[in-house]
């Protein structure tokens, strides 16, 4: 198995409605994303997939979100847009691109980060 990963950036305002302190008022980050996809197999060049792929990917799912307000996007007008919802919808969205998309992990700072990943497991 290979695992390649990209990262990207964007900026983005947000407000978690419902929050119990400083971050329910409107307020930005820029966020670092990065985006892993998992292959089992190396094509006939010895490569698992070109990283011009992937990372052409991320960075059409980032354009839909960077520098907007992030609660005014339809995929979070009935969710926080948490970071747990966000690495969520770049995963899905990256899925419909590439689907052996493994994991995406989202830091809204230097040192707090959420990846998501699918499992098997009904939550």
């Amino acid at each position: 198995m290979f695992l390649l990963s990209v990262e990207g950036h964007f900026s983005a305002a947000h407000q978690v409605t419902g929050y119990p302190g400083d971050c329910a008022g409107m307020h930005g980050h820029t966020y670092k994303v990065q985006a892993k996809v998992a292959v089992n197999h190396l094509d006939d060049l010895g490569m698992a997939m070109d990283f011009r792929t992937i990372q052409n990917t991320l960075q059409d799912v980032l354009k839909k979100i960077d520098h907007t307000t992030l609660n005014d996007h339809p995929y979070f007008k009935e969710r926080n847009a948490t970071t747990e919802h966000i690495a969520r919808y770049i995963y899905e969205e990256m899925y419909k691109a590439i689907s052996m998309i493994d994991s995406v992990t989202v830091w809204e700072g230097h040192t707090s980060s959420v990846t998501y990943y699918e499992t098997t497991e009904k939550e």
